[in-house]
């Protein structure tokens, strides 16, 4: 093996001292079987050396299962980068230069190969280990060769369903890549809802800002939704977030918005009329998260669990909003050992409440509070309590009437429903059991398709405005919706389509739960 070869980095070229140790411990067997002389009369054919070179390759192999070969990196050579600076990619290789053996050369290698392509500006890596200076021997040469993205200019437009709620959207995007050569990402994107809900964000984000080893992310967005169905209001918020750490378990974020609710329709209940108008929110956000599932879409073993805290109020201004918010979630898989069948139960919880001199007395911001429904499927959410199987979106909780229609009102404007607004609660808690199996058929189970029995229950209460001197144990497991069902499930590599049949167990006076055949789409991000 010539020591001036370049080998990838799964088949590493040794220095040429160790070389020679290997070729000598070969002759010497050689030199057993059949003496040196004849050896040297024999003639070299390409079937003796193949034998040669397998032998000697063999050797090494022994010798890297079997013992540490020392080693370390004299120089790393980068290749291919046009417009990358070459400090972003001497970053991530950082850790091959503290590499004192070829094994964990190999593995900070493999590693700092991800960690290239998982930055997403480049389409191909590859990373060899050359011989080092002939003087120093011992040593390598890491040669990084990269392909960067001929295309830095990417796009996607979609348009997505969600029929619980009957609403259709379209959404596209626009990102362009490494503009200015430090892995930085430039994405805008537009999103408008049937529903009206649209919203218009541009952001960017840096794998690697000064010495910080995390990425660092900042967005802008205008965001506009339509509540009036459900809660007789309008939500206009102009915001910025900067994402200030972001690992595999931990994030930190700031978020400053200017938010106007209003009521086109003037029939809010008072609840919602006195929080109308502008008002300022500047908060800190910090999630921690544990995922140890074999899959978000169809967990059959593992754990994950999840605690969001928020403060608001970050700034003296007197417009701004004082709260706490704090979300804790659970989820557990069980693998039975039959049909592919697993066992998945949940619970989640949340508060939330101002702060400050005589919080309890005071009301939650309207949009900070919890609201309950929908159809998404709680197998797979995970960021607290939210949904709820067999009710519609904000479809439980406290609830307020509107103002008294007039006698020309409709038929539907008159309608019980529409009559009220949810204002959702302080105090939130949803559980679930789910037990998922294959079906019989061999042409569902090749497809993924499958079927589950579940079973789910939440409460909603009030506790700020002094609420929570009514609410006692008994009224607090009254709280308590629950709902039960069945249904099939169809997985695809984005999302996660669910046919059920829902049966309520338990609802209120003004819930809008509804036994009978419900859709629901789920992701997994």
């Amino acid at each position: 093996m010539a020591s001036s070869s370049k080998e990838p980095i799964s088949n590493p070229s040794i220095p040429d001292e160790e070389e020679e140790e290997e070729e000598d411990d070969y002759d010497e067997i050689d030199e057993d079987d059949e003496g040196e002389e004849e050896r040297e009369r024999r003639p070299v054919t390409e079937e003796s050396r193949v034998r040669s070179d397998r032998a000697k390759m063999e050797n090494l192999f022994r010798r890297l299962s079997s013992e540490r070969v020392p080693i370390r990196v004299h120089d790393v050579i980068i290749q291919g980068n046009t417009k990358t600076k070459e400090s972003l990619i001497e970053a991530e290789m950082e850790a091959l230069k503290s590499a004192t053996t070829l094994q964990e050369l190999l593995k900070a290698a493999s590693i700092a190969n991800a960690r290239l392509q998982q930055l997403d500006i480049f389409d191909s890596v590859k990373i060899t280990l050359d011989s080092g200076p002939p003087e120093l021997p011992g040593t390598t040469n890491v040669v990084v060769e990269i392909v960067e993205s001929e295309n830095p200019l990417t796009g996607s437009v979609g348009v997505f369903s969600k029929p619980e709620a009957r609403a259709w959207s379209l959404e596209g995007s626009l990102k362009l890549k490494n503009f200015f050569g430090y892995g930085d990402i430039w994405d805008g994107s537009l999103a408008y809802g049937l529903d009206l809900t649209s919203e218009v964000s541009a952001g960017v984000s840096l794998p690697r800002f000064k010495k910080l080893i995390t990425p660092v992310t900042a967005r802008l967005s205008l965001l506009s939704q339509d509540w009036l169905k459900f809660s007789s209001y309008k939500e206009r918020a102009l915001g910025l977030s900067l994402g200030l750490l972001s690992s595999r378990s931990h994030d930190l974020s700031y978020s400053l918005a200017w938010r106007t609710l209003a009521d086109p329709s003037q029939m809010s209940s008072r609840a919602v009329r006195r929080q109308l108008g502008h008002s300022l929110i500047s908060a800190l956000k910090y999630t921690f998260k544990i995922d140890r599932r074999n899959s978000p879409l169809r967990p059959t073993r593992g754990y994950a669990f999840l605690s969001s805290s928020q403060i608001g109020g970050l700034l003296p201004d007197h417009r701004g909003l004082r709260f706490l918010r704090q979300e804790l979630d659970f989820r557990y898989a069980l693998p039975l050992g039959f049909y592919n069948a697993a066992f998945n139960i949940g619970i989640s919880a949340g508060v939330t409440v101002p702060w400050g001199s005589g919080f309890l007395s005071r009301p939650t911001y309207l949009p900070e509070k919890f609201f309950l429904g929908g159809n998404s499927s709680p197998v797979c959410a995970l960021g607290g309590p939210s949904s709820l199987l067999g009710f519609k979106t904000r479809g439980l909780g406290p609830a307020e009437p509107r103002r008294q229609v007039t006698e020309n009102s409709t038929d539907e404007s008159s309608d019980a429903s529409s009559a009220i607004d949810f204002v959702g609660g302080d105090l939130a808690v949803t559980a679930f059991a789910d037990l998922s199996f294959d079906l019989p058929l061999r042409v569902l189970r090749e497809a993924g398709i499958h079927g589950h029995a579940f079973a789910c229950t939440g409460s909603l209460n009030k506790l700020t405005e002094n609420a929570y001197k009514d609410l006692s144990l008994q009224k607090f497991k009254e709280s308590f919706r629950a709902s039960a069902g069945f249904g099939v499930i169809v997985p695809t590599k984005l999302f996660r389509m669910e046919v059920n049949y829902c049966y309520i167990l338990k609802q209120q006076e003004h819930d809008r739960g509804k036994t009978g055949v419900q859709f629901s789409f789920s992701s997994s991000f």
